[in-house]
């Protein structure tokens, strides 16, 4: 018998990769890290031996959740100001709010608390816009969490840097600082068509092809961004990012909630991946993604929950919930958008977007170990016909029971192991204490 690292002997296993299979009874081999063996729980009992062994009867195992759009830190934030537009809401309190407490502190903590959640909802990778980016991978580093973090850009001055070239000098050095980490990679975040001109978009666009790295970019979240863009630009924001050079497999566009069919077409043939947020587009009423046209016409979908300040929680699980139903009505088709799309979306459709996808996303033998596993056995998802659309439809985030990264056992039984929890509540208390004590809380609720 072979001697390995891990074995998890569990009733389902839902490797998204080949689309929409179950395997009943099977067992996943971990070995220095990767994905060794996938095969039936009687074989690899015969075949494998392993310290860590783990019986999972009522479980199912699925790849780790990618939370393709995030901003971690903002956590911090949760519930400062709800109920309010986009531009209020960001304009007024948020924007204000991070003129007052943003520093490296606060990233690193608001990152900690984010990632805290994350891991105890399944997700093993989320890909970050905003400031500080270092805290956010020196977070990412020590928690063993995987991400990609962005090298913002904006116009204006903000506590990381002064200009456009401060933001991209700063940027560079951060992305050849972790260019060979095996968990952290980079992508250039300029934050939206609003608040970058096209000077600073084309520079990030020949700076993204020369370091091979991504681009992630809010664009046609809100029917007020298209207006100003025609009243400033004369086009809508995607046909001046098309105009710049930006529309390629390296653009990662978030929310497209206005969209019109020549700009689906588009998308598809520029092979631009789309991030659908669901519920904070809800929340702040800024649109409906057309997310089953755009998968239909070919476009690479993933799936984000957006900062938990807009959401307000990092629940990819119940993201999913809302992407398929949300995705149905918008279509107006029961069959649109079913659960193993959404599945899809929440995993390999990410990894594809961030340009992990021969890293993670899926089960296979060869990929990381990013591991999520759901204890399906209890009254709230019972009985179990398809365990893919129980997975969607009915299970919650508290019955994610233990969650792998590249094979290092990050959450154990609901526990945490490499991030503190006590440390976690008291630093979020301390941050809560002062920020609501400020005129950065006013108009806002508690």
């Amino acid at each position: 018998m072979q001697a390995v690292d891990t074995l998890l002997h569990a009733r389902w296993i839902v490797p998204v990769e080949p689309e929409g299979v179950v395997l009943e009874h099977h067992s996943l081999v971990i070995h220095e890290g990767l994905i060794l063996d996938l095969l039936p729980s009687d074989a690899a009992r015969q075949r494998y031996t392993s310290p860590q062994t783990h019986e999972l009867p009522g479980h199912a195992l699925i790849p780790g959740l990618i939370n393709a759009h995030t901003h971690a830190a903002m956590s911090l934030f949760r519930g400062l100001a709800d109920d309010l537009p986009l531009m209020v809401w960001l304009n007024e309190h948020i924007w204000p709010a991070e003129g007052a407490w943003i520093s490296d502190e606060f990233v690193f903590d608001g990152t900690q608390l984010a990632m805290a959640e994350m891991l105890r909802g399944g997700t093993t990778c989320f890909n970050d816009m905003y400031f500080f980016p270092d805290e956010t991978a020196r977070a990412a580093s020590h928690a063993g969490m995987r991400a990609v973090v962005g090298l913002i850009m904006i116009d204006f001055p903000t506590a990381w840097a002064a200009n456009p070239d401060e933001y991209l000098s700063k940027g560079l050095a951060l992305q050849d600082r972790y260019r060979n980490d095996p968990l952290i990679r980079a992508a250039f975040a300029p934050h939206a068509p609003y608040t970058v001109s096209d000077d600073p978009l084309r520079r990030i666009q020949t700076y993204a092809e020369e370091v091979d790295i991504p681009i992630h970019i809010h664009l046609h979240e809100t029917d007020d961004e298209i207006k100003g863009g025609l009243e400033q630009h004369g086009r809508r924001p995607m046909a001046r990012l098309d105009g710049l050079g930006l529309l390629s497999p390296r653009l990662m566009a978030v929310h497209m909630t206005h969209l019109r069919e020549e700009e689906i077409e588009r998308a598809a043939a520029t092979g631009i991946h789309v991030v659908h947020c669901p519920e904070s587009n809800l929340k702040l009423a800024s649109g409906f993604c057309p997310a089953a046209g755009l998968l239909r016409a070919g476009v690479n979908v993933a799936l984000g929950t957006d900062g938990a300040a807009s959401n307000n929680d990092l629940d990819m699980l119940g993201e999913m919930r809302s992407a398929a139903l949300l995705g149905k009505a918008v279509a107006g088709d029961a069959s649109a958008l079913p659960a193993a799309d959404a599945l899809r979306m929440a995993t390999l459709n990410g990894a594809r977007a961030l340009g992990l996808d021969e890293v993670t996303g899926s089960l296979v033998k060869g990929k990381a170990a990013d591991v999520v596993c759901v204890h399906l056995g209890e009254i709230e998802s019972q009985p179990v016909y398809h365990p893919i659309s129980q997975l969607v439809y009915a299970t919650g985030r508290h019955q994610v029971s233990d969650v792998w990264v590249a094979g290092r056992h990050l959450l154990k039984e609901r526990r945490l192991t490499t991030l503190d929890e006590q440390d976690i509540l008291a630093k979020t208390g301390r941050w809560r204490e002062r920020i609501a004590a400020s005129d950065a809380c006013a108009g806002g609720k508690n």
